[in-house]
């Protein structure tokens, strides 16, 4: 049996073997020992799958990526740091000597913002004598034509006056401002030069999928081109900045200074601009959102054309279905938007549409939600004929109306109104037990104003609240609780669980589903 004093066997014991005889005769013969070539085993290698290289695409679109640098004219005592004011004897922070103790602390904690600002010098004034101009952002932007067009942010450029892009060779060139659109925050700069600019196109967005790769160029921090990668990770994402939020999300590292910039897919097309992130601490945490390629490429276009958009309205205040409100009012599915409000003068005023109404289709396409609502029909050209399908008193029913243009300084078309009023003090009470709620007459004699809601009751976990005023139930005004009572009934005996309640308060007004088969 073999132990492991046999692992360095004797000479003797080696010369007994035929393999390593002439090895010894060699060695005796010479007096000296044959050289021995040791064999070792080849380093780890792995074959791993292959992986697509994103370096085509960065060489191909990184020259039509380019740095937008904002100035704005701001008064020579004040500093641009985001309301920070500093006045040393009509000096601004900027203007103090060098050596000056706050200017020290300033250049050596990165500014009053925290960033470079305080090392940047004094600002240019403009060619007339006003304000100097400062450095008051920096975003990113792409090139969309090979005469100079690029597209960035709203938000990057809305309060600028003078407007540098930096190429990614370095290069700097003044730009001027051709148009912005706040509700979608885009805007469209050019730069009048003899070059032609190497420019990207617009991907189609409809073809995009959930984890599909994209990469992300642009100037975080103000660092200069930096390209980052991932996967969409989800479409047509509501952030609340707006009635036509629908943004893509991406995990590719993005920050503030991503502003503006282009998210590619692999064939080197746009298929987003990056707008806002998610983030609790300011940084990247894998949260990302940009507009979509078809969304911004309509609006781009009419920037270019007209400096602004037109979008199309309707004039109406609208809220979601909840499932409570579309069982109150007979509907199958919680889809369309409820109409609070039809607004004066407006085209669905003008058509017959009346609060209560529930807008379920546009010219036969279906409507899924108040946000759906909005986006069709500022996507339609004033002045179109559009067939409204409208669910009114328990039916379908169809208006034909012409589109108006919505006001540039009107608040959004879609108005969710969810939040709730301060309470206010009852001068009477009337008990409507069965609610959890007692109401009494309004001043104006229009409607009721609840006098007290029970905190157990499903009006109070609606957000039902004292001093709000109840003008209609099931699209019926009501002056007093029996008025109520009787449309209560009313829908008990059609066979339905819940009653629509018309509330009005300081911030508007809102319809809010109540059980009635209680009691």
């Amino acid at each position: 049996m073999f132990t492991t004093k046999f692992l360095r066997p004797s000479l003797k014991t080696v010369l007994k073997t035929s393999t390593v005889a002439g090895l010894a005769a060699v060695m005796l013969t010479s007096g000296l020992p044959a050289t021995i070539t040791q064999s070792f085993a080849e380093a780890v290698k792995v074959d791993a799958p292959s992986v697509p290289s994103f370096a085509n695409v960065v060489d191909a679109v990184s020259p039509a990526v380019v740095s937008v640098r904002v100035q704005s004219r701001a008064n020579p005592v004040s500093d641009d740091s985001s309301g920070f004011t500093f006045d040393f004897g009509g000096r601004g922070l900027d203007e103090l000597p060098d050596d000056h103790p706050l200017k020290r602390f300033f250049k050596e904690f990165g500014g009053p913002r925290g960033d470079d600002r305080a090392e940047r010098g004094p600002g240019r004034r403009g060619p007339h004598g006003e304000g100097r101009l400062r450095p008051t952002s920096q975003g990113s932007g792409f090139f969309i034509s090979e005469d100079g067009y690029l597209v960035t942010n709203n938000h990057v450029v809305s309060d600028g006056s003078a407007f540098t892009v930096i190429l990614n060779d370095g290069t700097e060139l003044d730009a001027k401002l051709i148009g912005k659109d706040s509700r979608t925050d885009l805007a469209v700069l050019k730069v009048d030069d003899k070059r032609k600019f190497t420019y990207v196109t617009w991907a189609d967005d409809n073809k995009v999928r959930v984890g599909d790769w994209v990469v992300a160029v642009g100037n975080p921090f103000g660092l200069g081109g930096t390209v980052t990668s991932g996967i969409i990770s989800a479409r047509g994402r509501d952030i609340g900045s707006g009635p036509y939020d629908d943004y893509l999300q991406v995990d590719a590292a993005v920050n503030r200074g991503n502003s503006g910039g282009p998210t590619f897919n692999l064939s080197g097309e746009v298929v987003g601009i990056n707008t806002a992130i998610f983030s609790p601490s300011g940084g990247n945490v894998g949260i990302a959102f940009a507009i979509p390629a078809s969304v911004a490429k309509d609006v781009v276009a009419d920037l270019i054309k007209d400096g602004s958009v037109s979008r199309g309205w309707l004039g109406v205040q609208i809220q979601p279905v909840s499932k409570d409100i579309a069982e109150s009012l007979g509907l199958s599915e919680a889809n369309g938007a409820l109409v609070v409000e039809p607004q004066a003068g407006s085209p669905g005023e003008k058509a017959g549409i009346k609060k209560g109404d529930v807008v379920t289709a546009l010219n036969g396409d279906t409507i899924k939600d108040p946000r759906d609502l909005a986006r069709k029909v500022a996507g339609m050209r004033p002045g179109t004929t559009v067939d409204v399908t409208l669910w009114r008193n328990g039916k379908s029913e169809t208006v034909k109306l012409e589109i108006g243009t919505l006001p540039k300084d009107d608040k959004e078309a879609a108005k969710d109104q969810g939040t709730q009023p301060e309470e206010t003090q009852p001068s009477s009470e009337q008990a409507l037990a069965d609610l959890g709620m007692t109401v009494v007459p309004s001043d104006d004699g229009k409607g009721v104003t609840i006098a007290s809601v029970d905190e157990d009751s499903d009006a109070s976990d609606r957000g039902l609240k004292q001093g709000e005023k109840i003008v209609s139930v099931n699209n019926q005004e009501v002056k007093s609780a029996d008025d109520i009572l009787k449309v209560i009934n009313l829908a008990k005996k059609d066979g339905r669980s819940k009653a629509l309640f018309q509330i009005e308060a300081e911030n508007g007004s809102r319809f809010v589903a109540l059980p009635i088969d209680q009691g």
